[in-house]
Parts: C-alpha cells; sequence; structure tokens
C-alpha cells in the first residue's frame, strides 16, 4: 500500500506508526515535508516550498492555512504527473495541508488527526485573566476563526483520529462521529522507572539521583498555556520549605501558544524579575530544550513533576512523566482529569492556586514513601490505557486498515 503522510513537524504524532509501517515492509511510504523541517527523516521525504503570508487580523491563519495547502497541492501535482498515487493520505488537520487533496486525488482516502477544535468560549480562550485581551469578544472571533481549516479538514476526511477524550469532544457533536480515539502510545518497556538513573547537570557541577528532591517542569516552551508562571511563583515557596530541593526546568523561550511576553523580553525573564530576590537561583536550573533521552532520565530523578496547562491538548510529557515512574503534581483541568484522579494516580489542584500546588509539592518532598503508592498507579495507568506495543499501535494500524478501504 502506497501510505502518504502530511505533517509540517513529520514526524511528529506519526512517528510511531510511519516507523511500525516501515518495519512490515509491505508499504511503501512517503512523507511530504516544508522546506524548512530539518528533523532526521524516518521515511523517504519529498519537499514543498512556502512562506507565511503573515496576514493579519481574523484571516491571518486561514490565509496562512490556504496558502500552505495549495502549496502542498502544487508538489501533489508534481507527484501525480510523476505516476504517484497513494492509496491512503495520513494528515494533520491543524496547518492546511490536508485542505486541497481532493483536488488531486478526488478518491484517496484521508486519515485526518484531529487535536483540537477551537472554540471561542469554554476551554483556552479566555481561561487566564492575566493573558486574556480586554476585548474577549475579539479573542473569541479569532478563535472561531481557527476552528475553520480544522472544520474544512474533517470535512473531506474519510475517518478522523483524537488522541483523548477530553480533545474529540472540543469537536462539535455532529462531526464526532467521524473521530476514533487513539492516542500516539508511551513507549512503557523504554520510559519505566530506574533507580539507577542519574542526570549530570555539569554547567552547576551537580548530579542528581533518585530519592534527592528534584522538582521538575517540563514544556516546549517556558509560556502561559503550560502554566510556567504559575510554576514560577509557587517555587519561592517549595525551596525556602525544603532547603536541599532543586528545581529543573525544561523547555525554550519562544511562544508555542497564546500570549507573547513584553517586547524585548521572554517569560522566562519576566518571571525572574517578577520574583527577584525570591529565588535561590543556586537551586534553579534552567536547561532549555533536551534530548528525549536525557528529559527520561530526568523524570526517573523527579521527586515531584509538576504539570499544568490551560483546558487545551495534553502533553505527552505528562504520561511519558507518569510512565517512567514520577509523582504528578498537576492542574485540575479537563485534559489532566481525564487521566489524573487526586490521590489515586496523581495530585491535583486548582491551575490557578500557587500555595496549593506549592504545599503539595512539599509534602511530597517532605514525605516520598506516602506517595510511592500513587507513583505506582501512575504507571499502571499509562500501561493499561496508553501503551504502544499492546494498545495504541495495534488501534492505529487497524485505523490504517480501515481508512484504506474507504476509498
Amino acid at each position: 500500500m502506497n501510505i502518504l503522510f502530511l505533517h509540517q513537524n513529520f514526524p511528529a504524532q506519526f512517528q510511531h506508526v510511519a516507523m511500525a509501517l516501515q518495519a512490515a515492509g509491505s508499504h511503501a511510504l512517503l512523507a511530504l515535508v516544508p522546506d524548512d523541517n530539518q528533523r532526521p527523516p524516518i521515511v523517504p521525504i519529498h519537499r514543498y516550498n512556502w512562506k507565511s503570508t503573515r496576514s493579519p487580523g481574523l484571516a491571518g491563519h486561514y490565509a496562512d492555512c490556504t496558502a500552505r495547502g495549495a502549496a502542498v497541492a502544487d508538489a501533489l501535482l508534481d507527484l501525480k504527473k510523476q505516476g504517484y498515487t497513494p492509496d491512503l493520505v495520513v494528515g494533520h488537520g491543524g496547518w492546511g495541508e490536508t485542505l486541497f487533496v481532493r483536488d488531486v486525488w478526488p478518491d484517496v482516502p484521508i486519515l485526518l488527526h484531529a487535536e483540537f477544535f477551537y472554540r471561542g468560549h469554554g476551554f483556552d480562550v479566555g481561561f487566564d485573566p492575566e493573558t486574556a485581551s480586554p476585548d474577549t469578544s475579539r479573542d473569541a472571533r479569532m478563535a472561531r476563526a481557527r476552528s475553520v481549516v480544522m472544520l474544512q479538514a474533517l470535512t473531506d476526511a474519510s475517518l478522523g483520529v483524537a488522541p483523548t477524550r477530553w480533545q474529540a469532544d472540543t469537536f462539535p457533536h455532529w462531526l464526532q462521529f467521524k473521530l476514533d480515539i487513539v492516542h500516539e502510545g508511551v513507549d512503557t518497556a523504554a520510559v519505566t522507572p530506574n533507580p539507577d538513573a542519574s542526570v549530570a547537570l555539569r554547567r552547576d557541577d551537580v548530579t542528581l539521583r533518585p530519592g534527592d528532591e528534584v522538582v521538575t517542569y517540563v514544556a516546549r516552551n517556558l509560556e502561559h498555556y503550560r502554566g510556567f508562571h504559575i510554576f514560577m511563583r509557587a517555587l519561592p515557596a517549595i525551596l525556602a520549605a525544603r532547603p536541599k530541593a532543586r528545581a529543573v526546568i525544561v523547555g525554550g523561550d519562544g511562544v508555542s501558544y497564546g500570549a507573547h511576553p513584553p517586547p524585548g523580553t521572554t517569560w522566562r525573564q519576566h518571571l525572574l524579575k517578577e520574583l527577584n530576590g525570591q529565588l535561590d537561583m543556586s537551586r534553579v536550573h534552567f536547561v532549555g530544550r533536551v534530548p528525549h533521552a536525557r528529559f527520561v532520565s530526568l523524570m526517573q530523578v523527579s521527586a515531584v513533576h509538576i504539570y499544568l496547562t490551560y483546558p487545551f491538548v495534553l502533553s505527552w510529557s505528562m504520561l511519558e512523566a507518569m510512565s517512567a515512574g514520577a509523582l504528578i503534581v498537576g492542574s485540575r483541568t479537563g485534559p489532566v482529569e481525564e487521566v489524573i484522579e487526586d490521590g489515586r494516580n496523581g495530585v491535583l489542584r486548582d491551575f490557578f492556586d500557587v500555595a496549593g500546588i506549592a504545599e503539595a509539592a512539599i509534602e511530597a518532598l517532605a514525605e516520598p514513601a506516602r506517595f510511592a503508592a500513587l507513583r505506582q498507579a501512575a504507571r499502571r495507568t499509562v500501561k493499561e490505557r496508553f501503551d504502544l506495543r499492546s494498545i495504541c499501535l495495534p488501534r492505529w494500524l487497524t485505523l490504517i486498515d480501515r481508512a484504506a478501504e474507504m476509498r
């Protein structure tokens, strides 16, 4: 079977299924990626050229996505002229890459990764008063405009797949009949507790091991959507109460989602300025973005992993932290509550409860044995619901077969 992947950040969510299909040896895989995607290819790739239109206002996102979709369509037409026709297209619906596939191959099935449906109210928009626009109606309109691309993409799709029930429920009810719920999966055999793990912070001449009072925080970028501001405001109380505790903070200084920091600064700089004099910076370690293996080691030495998020897409990092045996102190928001039950497999606090989050972390650092059962239950949760080999990958492969039959 000829399978074409469309994803600007490929392999991204398709990494595991693409590698499994490649290993099977009975499929011809191809990924169409933009020129600026420099990730190591795991399957043969074909590139397309695209530049953002950077259009302002309500139409900006749609203009960018349709321009990307048109660039993809041009590349698909070139492939078609060379005699290439896929039996199945597997794509992400968020950036417009699948918008014009039907105009090149009207009958080819499309399996769409339907990650999140933006709404003007009830989810991320307006959730955080600190970053909400004074004109809330403008924010709502912008979110609704962003949903147009996914709406069009899912309309054309043969099948859709959402990683979690909460994410599927962000879509209009009349579209949910198209959606299967299949997570990308966590390799629980590789991401596992390790009592012999260690992490060397060479710049600070520190080596961390299981049993040390290590507080971890991870996000692609250090920003409000993932509660970086809440974490930072909880940190002074944690470090003051636990003189041996250290905080290791993983993430870049860009913005993946939501509000930008004041001009000429980053959210990290902004929060450090706000907390000036309240933190023992010799025990606060910003390590930037790290390779996956180093992230896993950090989770294996973590005594408390603080994971906070707006009502938005659930991060892979939380599930992998649970698989590694970390204790999660998480936000009581929908995507987290779907996985973590307070007092059973983790600890939940209100997203904005700075004092409560700090108190929960302090308790866990002070009495690690009391929370051992929660760590074990967290790993069981991931193995029972999100295990790559036994659950998620078989479901993805079944979904691939189903979609391919829908020509």
